[in-house]
């Protein structure tokens, strides 16, 4: 089985959320667009979440690229800053599938400033679009979740959200990125502490330097040249990488596992 192609054929038996409803917020483009690939080829009918179909590095859009390989998608337009657009996405879910299994937290914005530079509407904007949308995502999920009936393992629903190694080191010149993504570490451990009893499972993936095909202050020579200096692996990540660590947290038999944030970062935190 190749796990490095999302478009290599998984047999039913291999795969991993066979009849599971996944939402994926930020499917678009980039990192949200490998993990609702490699959701929906093991199995899952996802959601796709996010403001545009646009794919920011090229291509077709999420839904019509899983389509072509076999999968099931659909795209429901949503900002996750907005409150009544977050619970018709979950709402619209389960009038349409019946439940929500698995929820990603993965959209977010970046306005690259230091403090003295950072305007307070776009520190507003990034905090409330980055956090607000775990937030308001988490609510209307758990809500939903918590009434399901239980899997065989207790579970009744899981969230993975996207953090960042940023979210524990300065991100430089970044400020609202990085505190964002703190929050987020910090909202995953409160929200699995207080809904274990419910059966929600909560967990954090935490990218490193990610090459997802952007470009702007993703292709920095200087952004380049200091990841990889500082990544012990011999290459920097790509998105798959991080779809990999979602589909861990996601799958129905990780269960014990809660509270936590799963580093895919080439050990950059370790050095």
């Amino acid at each position: 089985m190749n796990t490095d192609n999302p478009q290599a054929a998984l047999a039913p038996a291999a795969q991993r959320l066979a009849g599971q409803v996944c939402i994926v917020t930020g499917a678009a483009s980039g990192i949200g667009r490998a993990i609702a690939r490699l959701f929906a080829r093991h199995g899952a009918t996802v959601v796709l979440a996010d403001v545009t179909t646009e794919v920011i590095e090229g291509g077709a859009p999420t839904a019509e690229v899983i389509a072509h390989e076999g999968g099931t998608a659909v795209f429901e337009r949503t900002d996750v800053s907005d409150t009544a657009q977050v619970q018709a996405l979950v709402d619209g879910t389960v009038a349409r599938f019946g439940r929500l299994d698995v929820l990603v937290n993965n959209a977010c914005i970046r306005h690259a400033r230091p403090l003295l530079e950072l305007e307070e509407t776009d520190w507003q904007r990034v905090l409330d679009v980055n956090l607000g949308g775990v937030f308001r995502c988490c609510r209307a999920a758990i809500r939903q979740m918590a009434g399901q009936a239980a899997d065989a393992q207790g579970v009744r629903g899981r969230i993975v959200n996207l953090s960042s190694q940023h979210g524990m080191i300065a991100a430089p010149g970044d400020l609202a990125y990085g505190t964002s993504k703190a929050g987020i570490d910090y909202l995953t451990r409160q929200v699995a502490a207080d809904y274990a009893a419910a059966g929600i499972v909560c967990n954090a993936v935490a990218p490193g330097k990610i090459q997802t095909g952007a470009g702007g202050r993703a292709v920095d020579p200087v952004v380049l040249d200091r990841a990889t200096r500082r990544t012990p692996w011999p290459r920097l990540g790509r998105s798959q990488d991080v779809a990999q660590a979602v589909l861990f947290m996601a799958d129905p038999e990780t269960s014990f596992v809660t509270g936590t944030t799963l580093m895919v970062d080439g050990g950059w935190m370790a050095s």
